[in-house]
């Protein structure tokens, strides 16, 4: 029997911040008063991707770091930060950092695997210890270990002038409650659950099987039962959809235009899994915010959640934005039972 669509309780976005690589200020501002925007729209939550030798936002901790001292209320997270790229030890000085500087807002989202194009990068990233680099789910552990103050060191005390502590600091204690992992199969739910992590589950997820259904929702809703049957608040445990969506409400003529044309091209991946590793992509949605309610509500995967972080496209222009979150904010949120401020 399908399940019965919760009332949303968590609105929030997620931006790539694209920027020009010839006037990257302008690109990271954009970003920057979109969240504004967002808090002033009372969304609970403002999320960035994480982009690698790519004219989006490379260094989403720095961002989030400059975004807290702008903002006061909303949630700044990361979907996600791939943990191939980072040291979890220095990374998780960096999280506490922004934590403690935003309040505890921070929500870090990460994920595990090797770095994109590898076999490229790997001299410069790991000159010395390319082969040797572990990639696994352990990568995550180390990072959530050190987040919630487990001993780094065996030496701490007094040396000289100077005193040392065997945990990072500075220690932010909410923080180990506030990690999420992005996970696109059964298996990356199962981990997350096991560890006690909250889970983001996004546009895409692993048809593990030639003979799965291809229906995205189904196998989405499959992953987030797993998670949730494996963590210790079960069906309590938090889970984040961040479905393509795109509001209509206000668009101009040009704007539904554009934003017809970037889901009609972009459909194809849609139909069945796609590359070895068989990944299915879920359809962007377009359309008036009853038009999307109706959508969201048939939508599997949507039914089990009850917070969101609805992606905004890669491509559109900062008026795209505004009138985008305006709409999520003022008609689609209220009409999905959204009221802001009512997640506390």
């Amino acid at each position: 029997m399908p399940s019965t669509p919760r009332p949303l309780r968590r609105l929030g976005f997620l931006t790539i911040g694209l920027f020009d690589g010839a006037d990257p200020g302008r690109g990271h501002e954009s970003t920057l008063e979109i969240i504004e925007l967002g808090e002033r729209l009372g969304f609970d939550s403002a999320w960035v991707r994480h982009r690698h030798l790519q004219y989006g936002i490379s260094s989403p901790v720095a961002v989030l770091a400059a975004a807290s001292q702008r903002t006061s209320r909303i949630e700044l997270g990361t979907a996600v930060i791939p943990l191939g790229w980072e040291n979890p030890l220095r990374l998780a000085e960096d999280l506490a950092t922004v934590d403690v500087l935003s309040g505890g807002r921070l929500n870090p989202g990460v994920s595990v695997g090797p770095p994109m194009h590898y076999e490229q990068v790997k001299e410069a990233l790991y000159p010395d210890t390319a082969n040797a680099e572990d990639f696994s789910y352990e990568r995550v552990r180390r990072l959530l270990d050190l987040v919630r103050g487990k001993p780094a060191t065996d030496f701490s005390g007094v040396e000289g002038f100077e005193v040392f502590a065997d945990v990072v600091q500075p220690h932010s204690p909410g923080l180990g409650r506030r990690l999420w992992y992005g996970g696109g199969s059964l298996g990356s739910a199962r981990w997350a659950g096991e560890h006690g992590m909250n889970f983001l589950t996004s546009s895409v997820v692993r048809a593990a099987e030639p003979q799965d259904t291809y229906d995205f929702g189904e196998i989405q809703r499959a992953h987030i039962r797993e998670f949730r049957a494996h963590h210790p608040d079960g069906e309590a445990a938090r889970v984040s959809q961040g479905l393509v969506v795109i509001p209509t409400d206000s668009a101009t003529p040009e704007q539904c235009a554009k934003y017809e044309a970037y889901a009609a091209q972009r459909l194809t991946r849609t139909t069945s899994p796609q590359g070895p590793a068989r990944l299915l992509f879920a359809p962007d949605l377009v359309g008036t915010s009853a038009e999307l309610v109706e959508q969201l509500h048939a939508h599997a995967g949507f039914r089990e959640v009850d917070e969101v972080a609805f992606a905004l496209p890669f491509t559109f222009e900062h008026e795209d934005y505004v009138q985008i979150l305006t709409d999520m904010a003022t008609r689609l949120g209220p009409a999905l039972g959204w009221r802001p401020g009512a997640a506390g």
